[in-house]
């Protein structure tokens, strides 16, 4: 178990914790982050349902809840990255893909789960996938496969960069942007749910097992386990934010010309 003390002192919480099958084993297991993952889907359709039902022009807290969510994606987003004539059809994907990755990242701080999803690589990487379908679906219906290939290279180019550019904007467009999607909302979710495991259960260590100097340092150390706890509130939804900017970037330049 993670933090588990042993002969040998406290043990740190380590990757390796992160995989918890719930059913089975290996590569068709049950794990938690997979029933997080179902139930936090449930959640949000019920929730969604239930807000929208009943529409009214005074609206009730959860209907302006909502409405300030779906304000945030369709203007501070939607329309500024990909233009008002071209984000209509994107809006529920972006709507989806933020509150998908909100609700999943602070599953990190709600009790009893306190499991984010997105730290486990397989998350992330199925929804950069879908976001790279979409991007790379939206640049062939607007400019064609010879159009697409053409916006790759700069106009005004040397001829002789033209090759060298091509190649690595190629492989920018299909390979690097889904992975960097994926890796970055990976590692910021990976990397804070390791650093509060290790205050709480470092800091209860030292409380419980410790001397009397290890249960007066156990206090600051409960503290940033605290101020943390806080912060990856804020970190959970600037990444959520992240995530839907540049799936809308990526969008965008399908309509780049008529910006």
């Amino acid at each position: 178990m993670i933090g588990v003390p042993t002969s040998a002192g406290f043990v740190p919480p380590s990757p390796a914790d992160f995989w918890q099958p719930l059913v089975g084993d290996g590569a068709f297991a049950l794990t938690r982050p997979m029933v997080v993952m179902i139930l936090t889907t449930v959640v949000i359709c019920l929730v969604l349902v239930a807000a929208t039902r009943r529409l009214a022009l005074v609206p009730s807290r959860g209907q302006w809840a909502l409405e300030g969510v779906y304000g945030l994606v369709r203007n501070s987003v939607g329309r500024d990255v990909i233009g008002a004539a071209h984000v209509r059809p994107y809006l529920g994907l972006l709507m989806s893909i933020f509150t998908l990755v909100l609700v999943n990242n602070l599953m990190g701080i709600t009790p009893v789960v306190q499991y984010p999803t997105f730290a486990r690589i397989g998350f992330p990487i199925v929804l950069a996938v879908a976001v790279w379908a979409v991007y790379i679906g939206a640049q062939l219906k607007r400019n064609g496969v010879g159009g697409t290939l053409r916006h790759l290279v700069p106009a005004g180019l040397p001829v002789a960069a033209v090759p060298v550019v091509f190649v690595l904007e190629l492989l920018t467009f299909l390979l690097i942007r889904p992975l960097t999607l994926a890796l970055r909302l990976f590692g910021n979710m990976f990397a804070g749910h390791m650093l509060l495991l290790l205050f709480a259960l470092g800091g209860e260590y030292m409380l419980i097992h410790g001397g009397a100097f290890l249960k007066v340092v156990s206090i600051p150390t409960f503290a940033i386990y605290f101020f943390l706890t806080a912060f990856e509130i804020l970190i959970s939804f600037l990444q959520a934010y992240v995530f839907v900017l540049l799936t809308s970037l990526y969008i965008a330049e399908a309509y780049a010309d008529d910006h």
